[in-house]
C-alpha cells in the first residue's frame, strides 16, 4: 500500500511539476519578422491606383519641379515635404532594386530616388494610406510604379 500510495505522490509531483520544467527549458523562438523598414512597397487604393508606400505603408511622393537626380524642393519646401532617405532599399513584390538610388541634395542631405527622381512624405499624411498630398498644386504627386515618371 506504501508503494503505491508514493508511486500516486510522484506521479502527481511529476504532473505539476512538469509544465514549469519545460516552460524553463523552453527554447527561445525568434521574435516574429517585421516589416524591414527600408522597404518600398507598392500599395493599391480604392480606386486600384498603385502608388510606392514606405514599409509603414506612408504614400511617397514625387515632385514635379524636380529633374533627373536632383531636387528643387528646399527651405519651407522641405519643411512640409521631408526627404524620404534609407541607405539601401529593399524593393518590395512587384518593383526592381534597380529603380532606387540616392542623390547628395545642395544641403548635404542624402535623398533616395526612384527611376532617377526624389521621393519625398507630407507632412499632413498622418496614418498608413493618407495621401493628402497626391496632386496639390497640381506638382505633387503620388508616385505610381507603372508610370513614371508622368511628366
Amino acid at each position: 500500500m506504501e508503494k503505491i500510495a508514493l508511486a500516486i505522490l510522484l506521479a502527481a509531483a511529476m504532473f505539476i511539476a512538469a509544465p514549469a520544467i519545460a516552460m524553463y527549458h523552453e527554447v527561445d523562438k525568434p521574435a516574429p519578422a517585421k516589416a524591414m523598414d527600408h522597404e518600398v512597397k507598392i500599395a493599391e487604393n480604392s480606386a486600384y491606383e498603385k502608388y510606392l508606400t514606405d514599409s509603414k505603408g506612408m504614400t511617397l511622393y514625387w515632385f514635379k519641379m524636380d529633374s533627373m537626380n536632383k531636387s528643387a524642393c528646399a527651405g519651407s519646401c522641405e519643411s512640409n515635404w521631408p526627404v524620404f532617405y534609407r541607405k539601401k532599399v529593399a524593393a518590395g513584390k512587384g518593383l526592381s532594386s534597380d529603380d532606387f538610388d540616392a542623390i547628395k541634395r545642395s544641403d548635404g542631405k542624402m535623398q533616395t530616388t526612384f527611376r532617377g527622381y526624389p521621393l519625398y512624405y507630407f507632412v499632413k499624411d498622418k496614418m498608413m494610406g493618407d495621401d493628402k498630398g497626391h496632386m496639390l498644386k497640381d506638382v505633387w504627386f503620388k508616385v505610381d510604379p507603372d508610370n513614371f515618371p508622368m511628366k
